[in-house]
């Protein structure tokens, strides 16, 4: 396992590290195959865990903090706060509120004394960016954390924190953690590179895109909704919606590449994220013993030119097949009334009796 220097942190990660969505309830609901899991990424070299506090409502933070057991001081651990656990008021979000006490809860959950990097999970419009920087950076100097990223944030939001914090004394986002994967690419264009300029650390979820790079969802066959992914979220994987055409078009001819190698499909999914030099580690989320070892299987694979120059011809650079709007949908998008005016204002001509403008 090769390891990386997490941004400007001075934290050695490896290169892979493990995501832990796919442990409890809605994955993997066995806690002792779930710790067997984490163990086996651990004796294979990572020493990066990646959880949330909102994975199967603080079940996958109770696992991890078991399995870590005895071992915590040699890992760097991450988790994430922002989605509510509940439908409690003020129980979620990135204000000050509720991060202190949400920080507490994974702390217990963890059974630690510190966190290595707590991510903020998505942005939170209703809360100004100064309020979050500011409980982050005071979790930090009380020495219940030791550095703080963003997760899935647009660019434009990552560069607004990253200058409230330098006008306000602020500590910074160290790191950014966006989906990124061979039919996702979408990042290229602008987080990844704003990322290599601020010397922040990039951890990109969903290497095999939602599972679509896993091998099981080809053209022509039948797709099982009754368990992982798809079960989870049917409409990204019905092969009968037309938006879903061109990621199975793309997944025949990445099949055809990764037989050409050698290598599995999910093999060389994995590698693809780490070929760009923004990247510093891939998390990996299995729910299976053999889904971690088909992942950790790939990590000798090194993507020649000629490999990637193919992969850049079934899909693109900066194409986004799978996540709208990167991952994240802001209010300004999905709040219809910040994208129409009131029906009476939203005509050209001026209302009868307006006088007329007077400029040249």
């Amino acid at each position: 396992m090769h390891y990386r220097v997490l941004g400007a942190t001075g934290i050695e990660v490896s290169t892979y590290a493990l995501g832990t969505m796919m442990f409890g309830k809605i994955g993997n609901p066995d806690h002792a195959d779930s710790e067997r899991i984490i163990h086996a990424a651990l004796d294979a070299g990572v020493n990066f865990v990646d959880t949330a506090d909102m994975y199967s409502t603080g079940e996958s933070e109770e696992i991890v903090g078991k399995a870590l057991k005895g071992r915590r001081d040699d890992i760097v651990l991450a988790t994430k706060v922002h989605f509510a656990l509940d439908d409690k008021r003020n129980h979620g979000g990135n204000s000050r509120r509720y991060i202190v006490r949400a920080v507490e809860d994974s702390l217990r959950r963890l059974q630690t004394d510190w966190i290595d990097l707590y991510q903020i999970h998505r942005p939170d419009p209703a809360t100004d960016i100064e309020e979050t920087l500011g409980v982050l950076t005071d979790l930090v100097r009380a020495g219940k954390i030791r550095a703080f990223g963003s997760s899935t944030f647009p660019v434009e939001d990552v560069v607004e924190a990253w200058h409230v914090a330098e006008r306000r004394g602020l500590m910074k986002f160290r790191t950014e953690q966006p989906p990124y994967s061979i039919l996702a690419r979408g990042i290229e264009k602008s987080v990844l590179p704003t990322a290599q300029r601020l010397n922040m650390g990039v951890l990109t979820w969903s290497p095999l895109a939602w599972g679509f790079l896993s091998g099981k969802f080809r053209r022509g066959q039948e797709v099982d909704f009754s368990s992982g992914r798809a079960a989870l979220a049917r409409e990204r994987f019905d092969p009968a919606l037309p938006k879903h055409a061109a990621k199975y078009d793309a997944v025949e001819e990445l099949v055809k590449l990764a037989d050409d190698l050698g290598v599995s499909l999910p093999q060389l999914a994995t590698a693809f994220p780490l070929a760009h030099p923004a990247v510093t580690s891939v998390i990996l989320g299995p729910r299976t013993m053999d889904q971690l070892e088909s992942s950790l299987a790939g990590q000798d694979l090194v993507l020649d030119d000629a490999a990637l120059d193919r992969i850049d011809e079934i899909v693109p650079p900066g194409t986004e097949l799978v996540w709208e709007n990167g991952g994240w949908t802001p209010p300004a998008l999905s709040d219809v009334t910040r994208r129409r005016r009131a029906v009476d204002d939203r005509v050209a001509a001026a209302p009868e009796g307006t006088p007329e403008s007077t400029e040249e």
